[in-house]
C-alpha cells in the first residue's frame, strides 16, 4: 500500500500527504470525474488561473465528455489524467456494498475495472496512468494488493473537499480553503448541477490567493498519514 489507511468496516480508506520543500506552501489537487458531465465552473477557472490538478477519470466519463477531453489534452501541462476505473466500481472483492454501491466483487472484476480504466486513459490522453482511485475511495485489502501487482499506485487523500459532491458550496469552500501545506485534496469535477462545485472552485481560488502552489501527484514524494 502506498500510504496510511483508515478503516471503514472491513474496508480500507488509504490516506496520504506529502512534505513540501522548505519555505513552500503546496497542495495536490485531485478531482474525480466519475460519470455524467463536466463541471465547467471548475474546469474553466482552473485553466484561466493556470492551476495544476490531477483528474481521475473513468472510461464512462471519457466516452461521454469529448469536448472536455480535448480541452484537457490542450492543457496537459496543467491537467494530468489518472485512472478512476472503467465503470466506477468499488475495488472490493466480496459482497460488501460501499455507500449502497455494489462492488466489483471478484478479483477478475477488479482487474477488468482497473485495466479498462487504464486503457481508456492511455487511449484518450496518450500516456498510461500510474495512479488509481476507485469509486468511493474504499478498498478491500486483497483488492489493494491486486492493484499493486498491476503497476498502479493507490491514490488516497488527506482532505475531502466536497464529501462526494454532497455538501453546500459554502461548506466545500470552507473545507478546501482551510487546507494545510502538504494536503492531498479530493473533490469532484463531474457534478455541474450540484451546489458543491461552486464552492470547490472558490476554495481553490482562496488557496491560490493565499500563495499556495498546486502540484501533481507525480511531482512530490507521497508519505503516509
Amino acid at each position: 500500500m502506498c500510504a496510511g489507511a483508515a478503516r471503514a468496516g472491513n474496508l480500507v480508506e488509504p490516506h496520504m500527504h506529502f512534505v513540501p520543500p522548505a519555505g513552500r506552501r503546496q497542495v495536490a489537487l485531485t478531482l474525480d470525474a466519475c460519470m455524467g458531465e463536466t463541471d465547467m465552473r471548475i474546469l474553466g477557472p482552473l485553466l484561466e488561473e493556470r492551476v495544476k490538478a490531477t483528474i481521475f477519470a473513468t472510461r464512462r466519463w471519457i466516452d461521454n465528455n469529448a469536448a472536455a477531453v480535448e480541452l484537457i489534452k490542450a492543457h496537459a501541462d496543467l491537467l494530468q489524467v489518472q485512472n478512476h476505473g472503467a465503470q466506477h466500481l468499488p475495488a472490493v472483492i466480496g459482497t460488501e456494498k460501499v455507500y449502497g454501491i455494489a462492488p466489483a466483487g471478484t478479483a477478475d472484476a477488479v482487474f477488468a475495472e482497473v485495466l479498462g480504466g487504464e486503457q481508456a486513459v492511455a487511449t484518450a490522453f496518450g500516456a498510461a496512468p500510474g495512479w488509481y482511485r476507485d469509486a468511493t475511495a474504499l478498498y478491500s485489502r486483497d483488492a489493494i494488493e491486486l492493484i499493486g501487482t498491476m503497476g498502479q499506485r493507490i491514490a488516497g487523500f488527506s482532505l475531502n473537499g466536497d464529501i462526494g459532491a454532497s455538501v453546500s458550496g459554502e461548506v466545500a469552500k470552507a473545507r478546501i480553503g482551510a487546507a494545510k501545506s502538504g494536503d492531498v485534496i479530493i473533490s469532484h469535477i463531474n457534478q455541474p448541477k450540484r451546489p458543491a462545485g461552486a464552492g470547490v472552485i472558490e476554495g481553490i481560488l482562496v488557496l491560490a490567493a493565499q500563495g499556495f502552489d498546486f502540484v501533481h501527484l507525480d511531482d512530490v514524494d507521497i508519505v503516509a498519514l
